[in-house]
């Protein structure tokens, strides 16, 4: 290490702290992984003192890089270095490690301590969102200072990775390193630990191809980093290898780079179970003296060391000051792109944003997907931060922004190629596409979008799951909502996905019943800044005569009462999606046998729930009749039909067939549901 520039044996002393507080920490909680916190520490150190541009006391500074550690089981990595560059973390929470309320639970969370980035442990999300990232940093580049030669520009910044075996194993990450490949990021710079041990021993029980040649292939530049010879990291190799990947502007680099889990502890380095437990209180021992340290402290830092690795905070604070230099000059040179900076930092709106959002004529019919498009171009126009694409199927989704361009490189052959282009082509690779959603959320700036078929809304649900975790504004166009998809057949016509998606807490999961719900969802959406997913009909649907029914503004009530009923209703209708037009019929077919109903959209239960339960009663009366009418299992129906309540469901996979012919011999039909009704009734 000493053959670095400006290494000291100061920083040698803080490598070797770092190590002992791993061990420490994963004793202390009794489990946890501290092999490869152990050998990352050099890397994790260098890293966040030499070469990481940011601020500790601003955590969310602008001009800051991105670090992500995406082998989110390794946190301690993460949290040390938190510690030792002052971002709020301190020795009492390295002691409190994976214990109830501590700010070091045991994989990194979002919103949680302060420099952590996104939520990582899935393995192979984070390598996926620093795609996002890195692509979300361009995009906004492209709002501020398109003009800036590449690497020049106030808003350039580098996005970091540390990796793992099991990251790169994951079918996430190829997908996403593919397209990274294709969108020549050079922001991107992904550490790969290739150190081949996983919870079942040495990766090449499963893992045996050419990393190195894979990435080489995907477009990236590749920098292999071979061990030392007693085992450690060869650091100076490791520090060499940084700076000419952030050098390299046209292409992400991999630097692949060889470690031994748990270096040096004598008998748990290079094992298995040095990957996820504690090590005990022999074999840290022993690995301290090896250390040069006392065997006898726990969780030891001396003032010496800790005073030196603070210093970056002082670093950082010169860094940041130098930028708001520039960033002064930079609005005083270009007033329309500051002030853009200064509404998106705020989070705010620009004013009439919503004010072209599309109202659709009464009589006319319209697939909700269709009416998506009109409803995104309209807020396109208003908003330069909205961009998005979809995973090859944008004009099944209606996800393209008119005039847009293409955001691919500005080497791409491509027509319309623009590096700041608005419409991002994700290609087949459904769980990349969430996973980039995601980064560009947790970039902070922008607002964007994906796109594909409700029913491989399957192929994303860990992204999903994790833009719902974190509370992050991801939208997910999913449409092709059910048999309506008609003659593809079983395969592409979703039954079980509202029900899966509804189960996941924290993502508003909304089913338009005509256009203009879908654009006061739109609105919604855009208003609420939370995880949201909006599902849409292939087939036209009629557009509900607002006039003699409730406005689609009570839309953003979740679920409100389309259609009352004439007196006391015997009969609540609950209905979603294509399903609401089909309860409007069966509300005529009963009225005409004198049964007193009304009709209620329900496009999003979550945001129902969400109302007070004054208004809920109001919705679906305790002393009515309630039927839920959709094309999907009745799983979670019962929560608002109750037990005395009825259910029109699908509880068996699709057909070949038209839609209509679907609907009719499934038992969506005016004919096959109000004898149902009579019956319950």
């Amino acid at each position: 290490m000493s053959q670095m520039t400006g290494w000291t044996e100061l920083d040698n002393q803080a490598v070797t702290y770092a190590r002992a507080l791993a061990m420490d920490a994963v004793q202390k909680a009794g489990n946890g992984h501290p092999g490869t916190a152990m050998a990352l520490a050099p890397v994790a150190y260098n890293l966040f003192q030499r070469h990481l541009v940011h601020d500790p006391a601003d955590p969310n500074w602008i001009g800051r890089d991105r670090f992500i550690l995406s082998c989110g089981h390794s946190s301690i990595t993460l949290y040390t270095q938190l510690f030792y560059s002052g971002y709020g973390l301190e020795m009492a929470d390295l002691q409190s490690f994976r214990t109830w309320n501590s700010l070091t639970p045991g994989h990194p969370e979002f919103g949680h301590s302060a420099g952590v980035e996104m939520t990582t442990g899935p393995l192979g999300q984070g390598v996926a969102t620093a795609v996002g990232m890195a692509m979300a940093a361009r995009y906004e580049r492209g709002l501020f200072d398109p003009a800036t030669a590449v690497g020049k520009s106030l808003f350039d910044h580098t996005i970091w990775v540390i990796c793992s075996d099991g990251d790169l194993e994951e079918g996430v990450s190829a997908e996403a390193s593919s397209l990274a490949g294709t969108q020549e990021l050079g922001n991107l710079v992904m550490i790969y630990d290739d150190n081949r041990i996983s919870i079942e021993g040495d990766t090449h029980n499963a893992f045996t191809e050419d990393v190195s040649a894979r990435y080489r292939a995907y477009g990236w530049q590749v920098i292999d980093v071979p061990a030392a010879a007693d085992g450690r990291i060869d650091l100076p190799a490791v520090d060499a290898a940084m700076i000419s990947a952030k050098t390299e502007l046209t292409k992400p680099s991999l630097i692949r780079m060889h470690s031994v889990i748990a270096w040096p502890a004598p008998k748990a380095k290079g094992t298995a179970g040095s990957h996820g437990s504690a090590l005990g209180a022999e074999e840290i021992a022993e690995t301290k003296k090896i250390l040069g340290l006392n065997p006898d402290e726990h969780f030891a830092l001396p003032a010496d060391v800790f005073a030196h690795v603070r210093k970056v905070k002082d670093r950082g604070a010169q860094v940041r000051k130098n930028w708001d230099a520039r960033l002064k000059t930079w609005q005083a040179g270009n007033p329309s792109e500051a002030a853009l900076l200064n509404r998106l930092q705020s989070k705010e709106l620009p004013a009439g944003w919503d004010s072209e959002l599309p109202v659709f004529e009464a009589g006319t019919q319209l697939a909700t997907r269709a009416a998506s498009g009109k409803a995104i171009n309209a807020l396109a126009k208003k908003m330069p931060e909205l961009w998005g694409g979809s995973a090859d199927l944008a004009g099944s989704n209606n996800t393209d922004i008119d005039g847009g361009g293409s955001f691919l490189p500005a080497t791409s052959a491509i027509m319309n190629a623009n590096p700041y282009g608005r419409i991002v082509h994700f290609g087949i690779r459904e769980h990349a596409m969430g996973s980039i959603l995601n980064g560009a959320a947790l970039h902070g700036l922008s607002r964007s979008f994906g796109g594909t078929f409700l029913v491989f809304s399957d192929y994303m649900r860990p992204a999903v799951r994790l833009a719902a975790l974190m509370n992050i504004p991801s939208t997910f166009i999913w449409t092709h909502d059910s048999i309506g998809v008609g003659e593809d057949g079983p395969t592409h016509q979703p039954i079980e996905h509202f029900a899966a998606l509804r189960a996941i807490p924290n993502l508003a999961v909304i089913r338009p019943g005509d256009a203009n719900e879908v654009s006061v969802a739109w609105r919604e959406i855009i208003s609420r800044r939370s995880p949201a997913a909006i599902i849409l009909s292939r087939q036209n649907l009629p557009v509900v005569d607002r006039t003699t029914h409730a406005s689609a503004d009570e839309v953003a009530k979740g679920a409100y009462i389309l259609k009352a009923a004439s007196g006391k209703a015997k009969v609540t209708l609950i209905a979603t999606g294509s399903e609401v037009s089909l309860a409007l019929d069966v509300a005529a077919a009963l009225e005409a046998k004198s049964i007193s109903n009304a009709v209620v959209s329900a496009p999003c239960l979550e945001w129902f729930d969400s109302q007070p339960a004054a208004y809920r009663v109001a919705v679906l009366p305790s002393d009515s009749l309630k039927v839920s009418i959709e094309a999907g299992i009745s799983q979670g129906w019962h929560r608002y039909v109750g037990s005395d309540g009825l259910t029109i469901s699908l509880e068996h996979y699709g057909a070949s067939a038209s839609a209509p012919v679907l609907f009719k011999e499934f038992g969506f039909s005016v004919e096959a549901i109000v004898p149902q009704i009579e019956a319950a009734l």
